[in-house]
């Protein structure tokens, strides 16, 4: 999927971006979800991917907790600087987060509840 369908994508679900960061902001401190889940809450299932490329344009010193979303196999899916920055904010929010990126999902998982 390129960015063209990102951007289609977009266009065809114009409240796409404000439902995800609703969602966004209700992850609790010591908590993680997936971008996934997200999607699912927001009501855009199948989104993904569309939910890690608008975290991904945030600025980098964006107050939204877009670090606490990971992958759907429990791990950090960022590189280089960015890993180390995503692993560093998730140490200070609480979360146990292993050299390799893995978090329990079980342990830290956010159940789409508010808190």
């Amino acid at each position: 999927m390129g960015i063209n369908d990102y951007v289609s994508i977009r266009f065809n679900m114009p409240n796409f971006d404000d439902q995800i960061y609703a969602v966004l902001i209700q992850i609790p401190p010591g908590k993680v979800t997936t971008y996934g889940d997200i999607a699912k809450i927001a009501g855009f299932p199948r989104h993904a991917r569309h939910v890690g490329k608008l975290l991904s344009s945030l600025p980098k010193d964006s107050k939204l907790p877009w670090f606490r979303v990971i992958n759907g196999s429990g791990r950090i899916s960022l590189k280089g600087e960015a890993f180390e920055r995503q692993r560093e904010k998730l140490l200070d929010d609480g979360v146990e987060v292993k050299e390799n990126g893995a978090i329990s999902l079980r342990r830290f998982r956010w159940d789409g509840e508010p808190s």
